[in-house]
């Protein structure tokens, strides 16, 4: 395989296989593709993403990075692809993730970078993108319930506490599709933001559907490895609600961010459940905690929540 693939890429870039050097794998994603570096003798160094084409579908990747390009959006260019075979060659951004900007640097300073970047991705697009609609979101939800509880937790729901599941699966949609529908990443995180001169670097894009104008401020604020202070995630908050929805009152406005990222989380936490017991990837259970955590704050915050406390706190 790694022959045929040193072949291919050494055919679209014009020089000799000898020219390309090692084939270094590169960190991933939690998916079945796998990344190489190439440093081709006499040209920048390039990624190569081999997506094996029975498991994933790449299409999306070159649609929706044509998508963000024509948005002034710093996606990798497409230098070369076979989709038959699963391979794209790709502009290589760098090693450096907004993950280490937002430890190493003012976080207000760092989130001044991604703003403009947020704004943009309300503007790309979204035509022909899978709608983020009700299945979509309670299929997500339902993550929790059908990996989380069973696999983490001895606390199996019983009839009635599955009534009032979905009352809160109801109350979470109903907010997500009362907001504008525009582009949305669908994983925009800090480790897939690359820190580069001038803008942001954007990559694992290749979900992205037209769904909630707050869904992917919520997943950069709600981050993974990083946790802010309430004030300062209600001034980020508010600081996009002025560029992207100024006619919506700040209370409506913090309303949906914070469902949208109950919803969202409460996903997350099934997501990586299931990660670990049908894939065989525990590591992802370390950051179960960060997002239980972000699930017990925003449910304290509204009184339509509260009734919900006693159905999740102990299965979190």
């Amino acid at each position: 395989m790694l022959d045929s693939l040193r072949q291919w890429c050494a055919a679209e870039l014009g020089v000799p296989a000898t020219a390309l050097g090692e084939l270094l794998p590169v960190a991933g994603d939690a998916s079945f593709r796998r990344y190489f570096r190439l440093f081709p003798e006499g040209r920048s160094p390039v990624i190569l993403m081999d997506a094996p084409p029975e498991k994933e579908n790449s299409q999306p990747f070159l649609d929706i990075a044509e998508r963000l390009r024509q948005a002034d959006i710093h996606a990798p260019a497409i230098l070369a692809h076979d989709l038959a075979r699963g391979w794209i060659l790709l502009e290589d951004l760098g090693d450096t993730l907004y993950k280490a900007a937002f430890e190493l640097r003012d976080g207000e300073a760092v989130f001044a970078e991604i703003l403009p970047v947020l704004v943009k991705l309300t503007r790309v697009d979204a035509g022909g993108l899978p709608l983020y609609d009700r299945s979509r979101l309670q299929g997500e939800l339902n993550l929790f319930v059908d990996w989380h509880i069973p696999e983490q937790t001895d606390r199996p729901l019983s009839d009635k506490e599955r009534v009032e599941w979905q009352a809160l699966c109801d109350l979470l949609i109903d907010s997500a599709l009362t907001q504008p529908q525009v582009f949305v990443h669908r994983d925009f995180h800090s480790c897939n933001l690359m820190v580069l001169d001038g803008a942001p670097g954007v990559i694992d894009f290749q979900d992205a559907v037209r769904g909630p104008i707050s869904y992917d401020l919520m997943s950069i604020l709600l981050d993974r490895y990083i946790a802010w202070p309430r004030d300062q995630l209600e001034r980020w908050m508010e600081a996009f609600r002025q560029q992207v929805a100024p006619s919506v009152a700040s209370e409506t406005w913090q309303r949906w961010c914070d469902f949208m990222g109950l919803q969202r989380n409460l996903k997350i936490i099934g997501i990586f459940a299931r990660l670990a017991h049908r894939d065989g990837k525990t590591g992802y259970l370390s950051l179960v905690p960060r997002f239980a955590d972000y699930v017990r704050d925003v449910l304290i915050r509204y009184n339509e929540l509260k009734p919900y406390q006693a159905l999740l706190e102990p299965r979190l």
